[in-house]
């Protein structure tokens, strides 16, 4: 595995703080590696350092709630500071009364999780002040191409247009990347969800989900679903669909993005926007080898800008679309994504879009095309070359 220098980067300054280091991200991104990637680093200057991995039923049968995790923990450590690693924490019952009180005995903790209820209203006014978290995603291409280089493979656009990110797939041959894709899928996106949150109407939630991760990249429309599923001979309320809906929010597996209007300076709470975690679960449901490379284009472009460190939402311009308004550092940036803009009325829909904004303002498209359609006004990034950015700079 690659080190993933740009996560331990933000995460290596808090080593040694009785802070607790929360890592989050969807199941499979990588987030035990990060921990034994930190784990590697710390095992230079000391060998107290405990890992539970709950994941693990031996591991979770040491320590199944506050107390037990509590009692390990004092009974396993040594003298001095004590580097305590918790993998997949939301398994262990009242875990936030644990590590309260553990990072007040001289012990530096890193949990992971992957359910956003582990920072939920409850726990994080619970743990006000004393926690960082970080993000972790699946890989963008910088990084696989960096992990080609260490198992002598190369991987094309394509093939990352298609089956995105998923760190645990590049280990395997093509067939048996499918299988792992698909068992991952039913795993983290079906059964983890219908177990945890108890789902009775399974097959209704089943097609929601489906319909949620296919059209990707697209206007978020609770009502669109209901009637969808109403067509489909499924009656289910609203507010089911809403429920559904945050489920995979919770489980990292969508992003919703809202929608920001400078004329009124603020986010627009009716409008959201539906990206995938990664865009595998886009194609794993296409037939025929239709795969989806316009809108998968766009969620890839969407998460290659958040690992670049910008914050980033849908703009409206004058109720005319901008795909994405990013900003770092005080800069800003209006961005339209399209798989090419060869055919006349994309092109003119795409540059339309940054009519009447700023003229001051750095304005970018992002197409697949390999001719330069840059303007005085619109500066045009191929595809092949914003993955390989570092900034937009």
């Amino acid at each position: 595995m690659i080190k993933r220098e740009k996560y331990l980067k933000q995460i290596r300054g808090f080593y040694d703080s009785d802070l607790i280091k929360v890592i989050v991200g969807i199941r499979r991104s990588g987030k035990s590696f990060i921990l034994q990637q930190i784990m590697d680093e710390i095992k230079q200057k000391t060998d107290n350092i405990i890992y539970l991995n709950f994941e693990r039923t031996s591991d979770y049968l040491k320590a199944s709630d506050s107390n037990e995790l509590v009692k390990y923990i004092n009974e396993n450590k040594t003298a001095g500071k004590c580097y305590i690693f918790l993998d997949e924490i939301q398994e262990v019952k009242d875990w936030h009364l644990a590590v309260k009180d553990l990072r007040l005995d001289n012990n530096s903790i890193f949990i992971t999780g992957s359910n956003s209820k582990l920072l939920s209203s409850e726990i994080t006014s619970y743990l006000s002040g004393r926690y960082v978290s970080f993000r972790i995603r699946p890989f963008v291409y910088k990084e696989i191409m960096e992990l080609g280089k260490e198992l002598n493979f190369n991987i094309d656009l394509n093939d990352y247009l298609v089956w995105g990110g998923m760190p645990g797939r590049f280990y395997l041959n093509h067939d048996e990347q499918i299988t792992y894709l698909k068992d991952l899928e039913a795993t983290i996106v079906y059964n983890d969800l219908i177990r945890r949150y108890r789902i009775q109407k399974v097959v209704a939630f089943k097609k929601i989900v489906k319909f949620i991760l296919q059209n990707n990249s697209r206007i978020f429309s609770a009502r669109s679903i209901q009637k969808y599923l109403k067509d489909e001979c499924e009656s289910i309320s609203l507010m089911t669909v809403l429920k559904y809906i945050q489920y995979l929010k919770e489980a990292y597996i969508i992003d919703a993005i809202s929608q920001y209007s400078k004329r009124t300076k603020k986010e627009l709470a009716y409008y959201e926007k539906i990206y995938n975690s990664d865009v595998c679960f886009n194609s794993l449901s296409v037939t025929n080898n239709r795969y989806d490379l316009d809108h998968n284009l766009e969620n890839i472009v969407y998460n290659e800008l958040l690992y670049m460190g910008y914050e980033v939402k849908v703009y409206n311009n004058n109720s005319k679309e901008v795909d994405f308004y990013a900003n770092k550092d005080g800069k800003e940036y209006y961005i339209q994504v399209a798989y090419s803009v060869v055919d006349p009325e994309a092109y003119e829909r795409e540059f339309n879009a940054f009519i009447g904004l700023n003229p001051l303002s750095q304005k970018i498209l992002i197409t697949n095309d390999s001719i330069d359609y840059s303007t005085s006004i619109v500066k045009h990034i191929q595809f092949k070359d914003f993955l390989l950015l570092e900034s937009l700079d």
